[in-house]
């Protein structure tokens, strides 16, 4: 285990002998430290390097990015690479040519669509793509100005849709920066239209464009810029000799905002955020201090700590769980959190709580068991740089964020963590952690009932399917990405794929919501399939871990087999496709009167006769081709 001191060339040096000897969780503990203490193109190259020792033994999620660029953005290709390898990301970056955006995009067998990427970043700025609004502002009359903002907002749109009608990758555009000192000084904000406000329209107008289309995302470039200082973010004189306007020291502060798209877009995500408590959630230990001894309160110190409560409420609110690993006693520190006046979260906000002596790594196992998620998808926050190293150590599946020394920095880099990130937002995500509460209601009555079947009576549930629509369209792609347990082909469409099932005649996109007694489990479903002749073929099944082994999958596939009888299909098949995280979802053909037609390295497929099939739903079931009746019990 390193030390907080450890020196750079001695990490290296750890690095090394790790590697040497096999050694490969210390080895990728020693690099995540590595990486925090510098993220340079030295250190990204080393990163990178090491990954190619470490592959075989990390579970890396492939992922293609194009880069469409009117600049010099070569240097920030490393620092991309070896941030992303560190949080689990294998990316292929494709830099296309210099200044040659719109004909990459134009141009339907240009190298960017040969290229296949699932994710296109549009790095584009003002003063190339807009020069009259930067460089010749105070050459030209108001009118003029305005013609020349339609203009460049019309080529955008024209741009775009041209791009989503041949290629279903997600797309990130850059938002037009301002300038660090406006052409006509102090006068820019006197009237109505100054070289500020003008810019500001076009970032709005791309801010509608980009609502108008699936999988078009804005990255807010202008803002990067100003929160890194506008003056210190650009080079002049490299700008001037090799077309590279980004100071070096700003690249790694890029490559981390294209890492809050990459993420989410790839369902590479945390999805339970694990805390500790003394000097993390509040300052001091309860269990010396006492109640009234911890400081959490808009004062100095306590207000470091009101700022960490407060990114973790936020991030509740966006759809992450909370949990908490903290070695207290249980009566105290429970005691802090419900009677403390400056505490913003209460007990009733964390999904799971370790309040106990067992070492951190112990605890993140069972609250991965208590939630049924991956250890994967959680992150681990803790003051303790010998306790982010132990989790490191043990468990490297687990994301764990690193903390500065400074507590009230604390907060900070909880914002920064990509793996927070969402590109959409759900009425299932506000609402996650109520459906975790019901599920360990239902989990009480299991242990009461004398068999399962009396327990599915028991539920009530309610199980409404539905085709894809606008409402439903962001929601069903966030499942496609992060459903590992029960997915039997795991296929990553993107939002802009799925839009394309849903328009497409030989496909059906549908939406499985399920209620029960306890109350609105959400939309926690996805089947995509598509039919050829006579045979139907289930391209994509999915159910979220929260309804797991509770026979809603065969309501599913009741649904399927009467909708393809109907319509005179003669057979039903699909893949399965194993992966290391759906071994749950492995019988699922088999126990379903499905026969085995083929066996490859990759998968096996399945078939069923649908001349002869006869699938029932469930009797404990209520099943609708429609949400209401999940949702209202109507």
């Amino acid at each position: 285990m390193t030390s907080p001191r450890t020196s750079r060339a001695e990490l290296r040096a750890q690095i090394d002998r790790h590697l040497a000897e096999g050694a490969f969780a210390p080895a990728l503990a020693a690099l995540h430290e590595l990486w925090h203490a510098e993220r340079s193109s030295a250190s990204a190259s080393y990163v990178i390097s090491c990954f190619e020792r470490l592959r075989p033994f990390v579970n890396l999620t492939p992922f293609r990015v194009a880069i469409l660029r009117s600049f010099t953005l070569e240097p920030a290709v490393p620092v991309l690479r070896a941030a992303a390898l560190l949080g689990g990301m294998d990316v292929t970056v494709q830099m296309t040519d210099f200044d040659n955006y719109s004909q990459q995009i134009l141009d339907s067998s240009s190298a960017m669509y040969a290229f296949n990427p699932d994710a296109v970043i549009f790095a584009v700025q003002t003063r190339d793509i807009a020069r009259d609004l930067w460089d010749n502002y105070t050459d030209q009359a108001a009118d003029q100005l305005q013609a020349r903002v339609e203009e460049w907002v019309g080529a955008m749109r024209e741009w775009v849709h041209i791009f989503r009608s041949r290629s279903t990758a997600s797309l990130i555009l850059h938002t037009f920066e301002q300038p660090a000192r406006p052409r006509a000084g102090i006068l820019d904000v006197q009237g109505k239209v100054g070289q500020l406000a003008l810019i500001q329209k076009v970032n709005e107008e791309l801010r509608e464009l980009a609502s108008e289309y699936s999988g078009v995302h804005l990255l807010d470039y202008d803002g990067l810029v100003s929160r890194r200082g506008r003056e210190g973010w650009h080079d002049e004189r490299k700008w001037l000799t090799l077309r590279m306007p980004i100071g070096a020291e700003n690249l790694p502060a890029l490559a981390q905002e294209w890492l809050r798209f990459l993420h989410p877009l790839s369902g590479r995500i945390g999805k339970v955020l694990v805390t500790d408590l003394d000097n993390t959630l509040w300052g001091g230990v309860v269990g010396e201090d006492g109640i009234h001894g911890i400081q959490v309160d808009s004062e100095y110190p306590g207000a470091a700590y009101l700022a960490v409560q407060r990114a973790l409420l936020d991030l509740y609110h966006r759809g992450v769980l909370l949990a908490i690993a903290s070695k207290n006693n249980e009566e105290e520190a429970l005691d802090a959190m419900q009677r403390h006046p400056g505490m913003l979260l209460r007990p009733d906000h964390f999904a799971s709580m370790q309040l106990n002596w067992n070492a951190k790594a112990e605890s993140l196992r069972q609250i991965a068991e208590d939630l049924n998620v991956g250890l994967d998808s959680l992150v681990f926050l803790d003051d303790n740089p010998i306790e982010r190293q132990a989790v490191r150590i043990a468990l490297p599946q687990v994301t764990v964020i690193e903390l500065p020394p400074d507590s009230m920095e604390f907060a900070k880099a909880v914002r920064d963590c990509p793996l927070f990130e969402r590109v959409t937002s759900s009425a299932e995500d506000r609402e996650r952690a109520r459906y975790y509460v019901q599920q360990k209601e239902r989990q009480n009555v299991q242990k009461g009932m004398a068999s399962l079947e009396e327990f599915y009576y028991s539920l009530e549930q309610k199980v409404g399917i539905a085709p894809l629509s606008d409402e439903t369209l962001g929601r069903i792609a966030q499942l496609i990405k992060k459903t590992n347990q029960f997915n039997l082909t795991t296929k990553r469409h993107s939002e802009a794929q799925i839009a394309a099932f849903g328009s497409d005649p030989n496909y059906d996109v549908y939406g499985v919501r399920v209620s029960d007694r306890y109350g609105d489990n959400g939309l926690v479903g996805v089947c995509i399939t598509r039919r050829d002749d006579d045979v139907c073929e289930i391209d994509t099944l999915l159910l979220s871990c929260r309804v797991i082994g509770r026979t809603v999958e065969t309501a599913i596939l009741s649904f399927l087999v009467e909708e393809n009888q109907a319509r005179g299909s003669t057979r039903l098949q699909g893949w399965f496709l194993p992966t290391p995280k759906n071994k749950p979802a492995e019988s699922f053909y088999a126990k379903h009167q499905f026969v085995l037609r083929d066996q490859t390295v990759t998968g096996s497929l399945w078939s069923l006769d649908l001349r002869e099939a006869a699938l029932d739903c469930p009797p404990w079931i209520q099943l609708s081709g429609q949400y209401e009746a999940a949702r209202t019990g109507s």
